[in-house]
């Protein structure tokens, strides 16, 4: 990362986000993307268990599990959100090449249930993520006013849970293009204004979202979703917590992660029909 960690807090609470953090190597990014389609592969004929993989990738695929404890990692999330830190989930971004899917203007938090703001997305690229793949943008400082409101469109071409977008007009004039080199990672907050186009190249446009919280914050319903603990300490055991991958697309692995995704439906999709849902 090309900021110190003081620097890079004070960045981010400025303007909602930093980049880039150099995570990994061109290799490892290979090696990690490589096993994600790999298991693509192996998962094509069972569509439920692909979902799982893509949704869950961290739980299923240790090469993934290693990648949200990476220190590089880490040390850039630690400023922000202190020692202690949980995985809310790891889901994967996938556009196709010469895909139209894109992602409209909308916030993370927005539907996940999660009773504070202690979150930091760490945005994984495993493949070159530039304006012609549809890298994501950014509003600098949209973070600041807090929850907008939003609408659900449930489009097909909507890479969102339920396709929500921001319910009004602003400026996005200022906002920056996010590119990243396939190893590379954006941080932002749970409340920055950010979308992302359509992914107009030959080659697919693969990222990782990874979602760090503190383990202070829980679900407002009371439900012990799955989590990763990936440092520090958890004096709160608000969540559920998984253990390592017991091997690759473990069975023990599928059946804790198909209990973890009813609960995720049911969070994710709260007054809104679950069935016309994209994700989990």
């Amino acid at each position: 990362m090309s900021l110190s960690a003081d620097n890079a807090a004070e960045t981010f609470a400025r303007n909602g986000f930093v980049f880039p953090v150099d995570v990994m190597d061109d290799a490892e990014a290979g090696a990690v993307r490589a096993d994600l389609e790999r298991a693509e592969t192996e998962l094509a004929d069972d569509p439920e268990k692909l979902m799982l993989a893509r949704s869950y990738a961290d739980r299923l695929l240790p090469s993934f599990d290693r990648m949200i404890r990476n220190p590089n990692l880490l040390d850039a999330v630690r400023p922000i959100l202190g020692p202690d830190l949980l995985v809310w989930s790891c889901g994967l971004f996938i556009k196709e090449p010469l895909s139209t899917q894109i992602v409209t203007w909308h916030q993370d938090l927005t539907y996940w249930g999660l009773d504070d703001v202690d979150e930091v997305t760490a945005w994984v690229a495993l493949s070159p993520s530039t304006v012609a793949s549809g890298c994501m943008r950014f509003v600098p400082g949209s973070h600041r006013r807090g929850m907008v409101p939003h609408v659900d469109t449930f489009n097909d071409n909507n890479l969102l849970t339920r396709g929500q977008k921001i319910a009004f007009e602003f400026d996005d004039s200022e906002s920056v293009d996010v590119i990243l080199r396939a190893g590379q990672a954006s941080l932002h907050h749970g409340h920055l204004f950010h979308s992302s186009g359509a992914n107009t190249t030959a080659d697919r446009r693969l990222g990782a979202a990874i979602r760090y919280i503190k383990p202070s914050m829980r679900q407002r319903t009371g439900d012990r979703s799955l989590v990763a603990h990936v440092s520090g300490f958890d004096d709160y055991g608000h969540f559920r917590i998984a253990g390592p991958p017991r091997g690759r697309l473990a069975d023990e692995d599928i059946a804790l992660c198909r209990e973890d995704s009813a609960l995720k439906r049911k969070i994710l999709y709260e007054n809104a029909d679950a069935g016309r849902g994209q994700r989990y």
